[in-house]
């Protein structure tokens, strides 16, 4: 029987049991800022030990126990916000920056420091602005995002190196700095998924690298990749789009180039009848853009999948990524592919204990074509093709194969009738880009394995060891098939092949080269009531072993591409092989002290000591110390009133760099067998020693109005002595390559400007970041005997900058024969005539001559810049990048060949505005067969390359599905525009001379991005 005793206690346990339902709810949600969402938050119940994290999406979930809880929120550098629960099962929390709390650590030499007490020039990219950026490395993502950070991309072509420089080239020799890859050093960066990237640190100033010692005088970039948290969650990122060659010069056309050649004739003063004014109107004759011919739409796809997760002991993050381009240039043999597989895990084994893994493998393939004028050129020869010869030939031409389909030399019958007298034989762009077979492929596997221990129970010292490997594969092959018309050239039994590739040949190579790193350190870090001491000091070996071989063959009776392999290849007299191998190591030791009191008074010094296998034992140890100070002025007593200043600090920085490029076993004296005699292919030089690099640098951080507006100013003098110099010995010594020695000093000083404004309050938040960087660089010195280091078109010299061009000047145009006798009076019989270029007589003899040559121009920019806007307004988002150079000269080869030569090639519609007669111009000289003044190097072909680019551009929309995730679809679009005044392809270049470059594209993207 049931009482009404026992029916109260049954509604009590109910009661229990449904609050108990009740108050046992998870919530979820994301946690962001105003620029999107922010992995790692610490999310807890207030007054529990209850707690969880935000994962790489800012998403997180967590078990309350109560009806009545309170969430709080907590992120380095944010406000903490507690907020009661409401009941929802979703809560969305947006956490503001803290003007307090703002202090990132930033990872430099060997371990991380609060970048408050960072006394020395180091910049920490924004990564989250680097992500919009859709190419293929980190170094083009990086490019205008630094001051004092120049990169350029060699050409345009898929796969090509791209130039980085740290406060400018401050050597003859290897100017590229050091890459520090999760503690692993590296000479190069374009194997790393941009998508992998969790932060990156540019050390400027020896202060800040000088713990990297012998290697560091390029400066350092140290980067950290993406590690896991204890959140599951997965990522995917896609996007393909179109490139399209842009700021193409108007080539004539048939008639105007006939037009041009007749003058051309005539001016050369030729007797007899100009043989173009019968060709006018031949039916044989084309009317050919070969710049439309070339190039094509390029294509680009890219997907990226990533994931993340763990427990409060271990994390990992995995990720996958393909990167495949097609470029510009017809029958696709210019592509790129790149596939990268990254695993990161990290596991807290004890709470003393860390251990972890950070593994990446690439493959990537590139087929090369020529991309810089060199040959075989097949930008170049776009340019110098005539237009009235034909693509292709007539299958009625008995010279006609389907496997050979092209025109080469104009108008071609047989050996002995073709039209090279008048019609100059180029090569056919086309038909090189149709037969280019040249793939270079690499596997990289790049990585490290690190232990820590917590020596003391505070945490306050511990010891780290940290093993790296990069181990690379590579393999090139490039097979050149034979094709074109027989000239009546070439060997004996090569009689009736085509000139192109004669005879058809196959060269082969494949190399190992493996680099081992293992480095031990303590680390100790302590504060002591107003007083904070951070000290490091480890020990590092690295050891390198490389090995290659290389083979080549000719006359392959089959060319197919099953028979492009050596073994079918002649084997008479056709076979030439080759290998050899090398090794280098580095021993150091390292040690680092930092003290702070009160974060107001800082002071930092660092020694390493390197001892390189590239010198002799007499000279084979390096010391590189450095001492930096800084004061922030801000924390004084006297600031306290200026509420609108909230940080100032000075920093002053001395120190020491090294550079130890050269070739292994310089220091040695190296022979040649030449049947039964040894020559010296190579004198040594046993007192060859570093080469070093003193740097003095002054800067002032900045914040203001909340920290809103920030930045900093840095003012250095970079001096690079010993240089490590090639020179080449007289020819009476025999035939020998250079000797290196210590000789020489060059100087680099300038003015870095970093300044960002952000505004988070309003509906619309933006940030908007600029910098700005000058450059003066001067060679003070080389070495006795060697006044100067000539070029093709440069000289360097002391008391002007690196590679400096040298040549003539002009300073018009001889309008009459007067002026030619005027100018030239100390001249007999001069050969120059009106419409030739008239150049300065600089010693006023009256005799134009090498004496009359002087510096034209500076290839080493004098200012460069960037400026970075992002917005975001609801769910959507925008963001645009201008970068540009100023004060830079590049010497362009390609105007020189194609509208001033004395050979029949193609010509640009500048030449329609050429002299034809007394006061025509002033400028551009008269188009002649004969020299009209354009063989001389002189500052005709030196232009102004500086550039404005709007380099990327991006918008984006961000869809939110609830319990599911977030997608976003974006446009992106890169050199959307460009602001020269130089007439080449490209004003990004590397190169000293034009010669024809691959040039960038303008690019437009769609893609989307999803996290789940």
């Amino acid at each position: 029987m049931i009482t009404q005793k026992s029916i109260s206690c049954l509604l009590l346990v109910w009661a229990i049991c449904a609050e108990s339902i009740a108050y046992s709810q998870t919530i979820t949600g994301t946690v962001k800022d105003s620029r999107g969402p922010l992995p790692g938050v610490s999310i807890s119940e207030k007054g529990t030990e209850n707690g969880t994290v935000s994962d790489f999406d800012g998403k997180y979930e967590i078990d309350v126990s109560s009806q009545d809880v309170t969430l709080v929120f907590s992120y380095l550098g944010y406000v903490t916000r507690e907020i009661p629960w409401n009941g929802e099962n979703s809560l969305e929390v947006v956490l503001q920056e803290s003007t307090e709390q703002l202090d990132e650590l930033v990872i430099v030499g060997y371990q991380s420091q609060k970048e408050s007490t960072i006394t020395g020039a180091v910049s920490s990219v924004n990564v989250k602005q680097l992500e919009s950026r859709r190419v293929p490395g980190v170094t083009q993502a990086l490019q205008g995002q630094v001051a004092g950070v120049n990169i350029t991309q060699s050409t345009g072509a898929p796969g090509e190196e791209v130039e980085v420089r740290i406060r400018g080239n401050g050597t003859i020799g290897n100017n590229n700095p050091l890459y520090i890859i999760d503690g692993v050093p590296s000479r190069e960066i374009s194997f790393l998924n941009p998508s992998d990237i969790k932060s990156m640190s540019v050390l400027k100033d020896a202060a800040a690298a000088s713990i990297y010692g012998s290697r560091a005088a390029g400066g350092v970039i140290v980067i950290e990749t993406k590690s896991g948290s204890d959140r599951s969650g997965f990522q995917i990122d896609y996007f393909g789009g179109l490139q399209k060659v842009t700021n193409l010069p108007n080539m004539l056309n048939a008639d105007q180039y006939l037009n041009t050649v007749t003058t051309a004739w005539n001016n050369a003063g030729y007797s007899g009848t100009n043989p173009y004014l019968a060709d006018a109107g031949r039916s044989d004759f084309a009317d050919v853009d070969y710049l439309d011919e070339l190039f094509e739409l390029g294509k680009t796809n890219s997907v990226q999948l990533s994931t993340s997760g763990g427990n409060e002991k271990t994390n990992f993050f995995l990720s996958a990524g393909y990167y495949g381009q097609d470029g510009i240039v017809v029958y696709d043999n210019d592509k790129f592919n790149r596939l990268n597989l990254r695993s990161n895990i990290n596991s807290n084994v004890t709470n003393r204990i860390k251990v972890g893994a950070n593994v990446q493998i690439s493959y990537e393939q590139q087929d090369k074509i020529s991309s810089k004028g060199d040959a075989p050129g097949i930008i170049r020869h776009a340019f110098l093709r005539p237009p009235i010869i034909p693509v292709y030939k007539n299958p009625s031409d008995p010279t006609y194969s389907e496997e050979d389909p092209f025109t080469d030399l104009p108008f071609y019958v047989d050996p002995d009738n073709f039209e090279s007298n008048k019609y100059e034989y180029s090569q056919n762009p086309i038909a090189l880009a149709y037969f280019t077979d040249n793939t270079t492929r690499t596997f990289k596997t790049f990585g490290n394995l690190f232990a820590e221990y917590k020596i003391l129970s505070d945490n306050s010292l511990k010891f780290k060891t940290n093993f790296g490997a990069d181990i690379n594969f590579g393999h090139q092959k490039a097979f050149n098939p034979n094709y074109g018309d027989d000239d009546g050239q070439g060997a004996e039994i090569d009689s009736g092949l085509g000139r192109q590739n004669r005879p058809t040949n196959l060269s082969e190579s494949r190399y190992e080269d493996m680099t081992f790193t293992w480095n031990n350190s303590f680390m100790y870090n302590k504060e002591i009531g107003d007083h904070d001491i951070n000290a490091l000091a480890g020990i590092e070996f690295i050891k390198n072993n490389s090995s290659g071989i290389n083979a080549s063959r000719q006359r392959f009776d089959y060319t197919e591409p099953n028979f492009r392999y050596l073994d079918f290849g002649g084997t008479d007299r056709d076979i030439w092989n080759g290998g050899l191998a090398e090794e280098w190591a580095l021993f150091s030791y390292f040690g680092s002290a930092t003290y702070s009191y009160q974060d107001k008074y800082l002071i930092t010094a660092n020694l390493r000591a390197d001892a390189s296998s590239r010198f002799s034992k007499d000279n084979r140890w390096g010391y590189f110390p450095s001492i930096s100070a800084g004061w922030t002025i801000s924390k004084e007593n006297f600031m306290d009133n200026l509420d609108w200043l909230n940080q100032l600090k000075l920093r002053a920085s001395w120190g020491q760099l090294g550079n130890q490029e050269i070739p292994n076993y310089a220091y040695l004296t190296l022979y040649r067998r030449d049947a039964d005699r040894y020559l010296i292919s190579r004198y040594g030089n046993p007192d060859l020693k570093w080469e070093t690099t003193a740097q003095v640098n002054i800067g002032i951080d900045f914040g203001l109005y909340s920290n809103k507006l920030s930045g900093s100013i840095d003012y250095f003098e970079k001096t690079t002595s010993d240089i490590l110099l090639p020179i080449s010995l007289p020819k009476f010594v025999g035939d020998v390559s250079a000797t290196y020695l210590n000789s020489g000093e060059v100087q680099n000083s300038g003015l870095e400007f970093g300044l960002s404004y952000r505004n988070y309050e309003n509906p619309l938040k933006f940030q908007i970041s600029g910098n700005l960087s000058t450059l003066k660089n001067v060679v003070n010195s080389l070495h006795p005997n060697l006044p100067y280091l000539t070029g093709n078109v440069t000289r360097t010299q002391a008391g002007h900058p690196l590679n400096a061009y040298y040549g003539f000047v002009q300073e018009g145009i001889y309008q009459n024969q007067t002026e030619v006798s005027e100018h030239l009076y100390g001249t007999n019989n001069p050969p120059q005539q009106p419409g030739d270029i008239k150049f300065k007589d600089l010693d006023g003899n009256g005799v134009i001559n090498d004496n009359d040559r002087d510096f034209i121009g500076n290839p080493n920019p004098k200012l460069s810049y960037g400026l970075n806007v992002s917005m975001n307004y609801m769910s959507f988002d925008f963001n645009f990048l201008f970068q540009g150079v100023e004060g830079v000269d590049r010497y362009n080869d390609l105007k020189k060949i194609i509208d001033y030569d004395t050979r029949p090639f193609n010509y640009t519609d500048r030449v329609l505005g050429a002299w034809n007669g007394e006061g025509s111009t002033n400028t551009i000289p008269r188009v002649s067969f004969t020299d009209n003044g354009s063989s001389r190097v002189s500052d005709i072909f030196v232009e102004d390359a500086s550039y404005l680019r709007l380099k990327n551009v991006e918008l984006g929309y961000t869809f939110d599905v609830e319990k599911v995730g977030n997608f976003r679809i974006y446009t992106s679009g890169q050199n959307l525009l460009t602001f020269t005044d130089y007439s080449g392809l490209d004003p990004e270049s590397t190169d000293l001379i034009d010669f024809g470059t691959y040039p960038q594209s303008l690019t437009i993207l769609f893609g989307v991005h999803a996290n789940f």
